[in-house]
């Protein structure tokens, strides 16, 4: 089965500001997001896009208090079979007109392709008591407290 990608935009990051960038072709799809405090953004790993880095398929010892070796399907690693990333965001302001997201944070490198937006909406996307692995279970519950996490103490590389 053949199928195509279209980027609809860029993730800009520039001097510690985060916002998404619309391709004016796609405007019109931001009619109705402003009402929203939070989106999915689905944007592309392109610094990892590499045959080597899509050949993973299991991380050895990435996280300080996780498993010596981990599935790339357990983790969010941007080394997987299709880099493709998930972030749940903030969105600070809008400006359609220009199709400008700004966006609280977002761990995207400047110039990251944009695939799609997504609202974020707590009847389908919030689980009330979700379970994890005893090796994370002291991470942050929500993505307000992760900024003020210490996730390089987590992190082995």
């Amino acid at each position: 089965m053949a199928f195509s990608l279209r980027t609809i935009g860029k993730i800009s990051t520039n001097q510690g500001q985060h916002c998404l960038r619309i391709d004016r072709e796609y405007l019109g799809a931001l009619q109705g997001l402003e009402g929203f405090s939070h989106i999915q953004v689905i944007w592309w790993f392109d610094g990892c896009d590499t045959a080597e880095e899509r050949a993973k398929t299991t991380e050895t010892k990435p996280y300080v208090h996780g498993p010596d070796q981990i599935g790339v399907f357990a983790m969010r690693s941007p080394s997987r079979p299709n880099p493709i990333a998930l972030s749940c965001a903030e969105v600070t302001y809008m400006d359609a007109a220009n199709g400008i997201v700004g966006l609280a944070y977002i761990d995207a490198n400047e110039g990251s392709p944009l695939l799609d937006l997504k609202p974020y909406t707590p009847s389908l996307d919030r689980v009330e008591n979700p379970r994890v692995p005893q090796w994370c279970a002291h991470w942050p519950k929500n993505c307000e407290s992760s900024g003020d996490f210490d996730w390089g103490s987590e992190f082995t590389f």
